[in-house]
């Protein structure tokens, strides 16, 4: 994308065409404008045109151009915060709503695959989040009893079960989440625009949106080479928010993550290694990610930025971490590398933003981006056509606020990564 291999790597090589689209080139009038072509943006068109409104979507660049084009590819259910921690931070009502919603957000995901058949190398046999240590196994064990308790699908494995599903012995134990699992996310994100398409969204790319000013009809809000008139519009930017609303930016830390891609494995390790395809990441504060995608190249990952020293560094650590988790592997060879940034808050959980009357946002997704922007795509939607009120929307509206040394934490998450990473071969 854009010519940078760094960007959006092996997922750009690999995942179907995107519909063609063109930039806006005049004036035009819609129910609602939807600035942003991620999962939320995109999740919010479509719901909205099955919902017979009149849709347009601007994406500044192309489809999963952010975070919704370089993450991992993992379909999680909840936050990272424990389940317990919700309730207690944004009250009974809000927290367990937002548990409900998050907790079955991996099925919507699913659904909206299957009946729109995208192609995005879905796979629904859970994902294992893996225990470092006795510290790991205790998190874990915490986290797994308080899912339990709300009746989700999970189970808590001990290290053999854990090594079985895995095709390694270096975890203490693992959470298997049967709600979960992994797609190609960029090929997601471009099915999701197809889908709007034909569910009747007008969407046009490379329409970077240069100001929004009120009018009498609602807002108006304005590209290099045109406009969109509409009673509503919807802020789906999350961490690559730029103008006309900085205050998105603003209030979130970009935490870098990156990527490598193996060339394909060996028939018999990928009969070995991950044998039910499930994703998996770890307890470890700076933590590694690990998936296969169809065509059987392991994809690793950890936090750090894949610029200046920082290429080098990653490279060199993923190479000794990758082969520590599975030394059968033998000399590792990557054939793609990418990273992005993700938006992190400073409760780690997501928030509804009211920034003007009819202009609405939900964002910082803090990793955990494409269950809940697609049914975050969903509750606006309903919002929008009348179907939820403020009152029950699974978050309370919130003012944005600027993240207290943002500019600071920013660099020293790029560097601490790196240090981490040449002091520390994981594992």
């Amino acid at each position: 994308m854009q010519n940078d291999p760094r960007s959006h790597g092996l997922w750009e090589r690999t995942a179907p065409a995107a519909p063609a689209t063109s930039p806006l080139h005049r004036d035009i009038k819609a129910d609602v404008v939807i600035v942003g072509g991620g999962y939320t943006g995109l999740s919010t068109a479509l719901h909205a045109a099955r919902d017979g409104l009149d849709v347009a979507l601007l994406e500044g660049v192309e489809f999963g151009f952010g975070g919704s084009g370089r993450n991992v590819g993992l379909v999680n259910a909840g936050m990272w915060v424990m389940p317990d921690d919700l309730p207690a931070t944004l009250g009974r009502d809000h927290g367990d709503r937002l548990l409900d919603l998050l907790g079955n957000a991996p099925k919507l995901v699913f659904e909206i695959i299957r009946s729109y058949d995208i192609a995005c190398e879905l796979e629904t046999a859970g994902t294992l989040h893996c225990a470092v240590g006795d510290k790991g196994l205790a998190e874990i064990r915490q986290r797994a009893a308080q899912w339990s308790a709300r009746g989700a699908a999970v189970r808590l494995l001990d290290a053999d079960e854990t090594a079985a599903k895995l095709g390694s012995r270096a975890y203490a134990g693992s959470l298997l989440d049967l709600r979960a699992g992994t797609v190609q996310p960029l090929a997601y994100a471009r099915g999701l625009a197809h889908a709007a398409i034909g569910a009747g969204a007008r969407l046009h790319t490379r329409s970077p949106v240069r100001q929004a000013e009120r009018v009498a009809s609602g807002w108006r809000v304005k590209t290099d080479q045109g406009s969109v008139t509409a009673p509503w519009i919807v802020v789906a930017t999350d961490a690559y928010t730029n103008m006309p609303w900085p205050e998105i930016r603003s209030e979130q830390v970009h935490l870098p993550y990156f990527n490598f891609a193996t060339a394909p494995l060996r028939a018999e390790l990928r009969r070995s290694i991950l044998p039910e395809r499930q994703g998996a990441w770890d307890t470890k504060e700076v933590l590694s990610s690990f998936r296969f995608d169809r065509a059987g190249r392991l994809v690793f990952g950890s936090v750090g930025a894949l610029r200046g020293t920082g290429a080098s560094v990653h490279r060199a650590w993923a190479k000794r971490a990758l082969t520590r988790i599975y030394p059968q592997i033998g000399d590792v060879a990557f054939e793609a590398e990418w990273y992005g940034q993700i938006g992190m808050t400073d409760n780690s959980l997501p928030r509804f933003h009211k920034l003007a009357e009819n202009v609405i946002a939900f964002s910082g997704y803090n990793g955990r981006g494409i269950a809940p922007g697609t049914v975050f795509g969903r509750v606006l939607a309903e919002h929008i056509a009348g179907r939820i009120a403020e009152a029950d929307l699974p978050l309370p509206v919130t003012p944005p606020v600027e993240a207290r040394l943002r500019r600071l934490k920013e660099a020293y998450y790029e560097l601490g990564a790196q240090i981490a990473h040449l002091a520390d071969a994981r594992l």
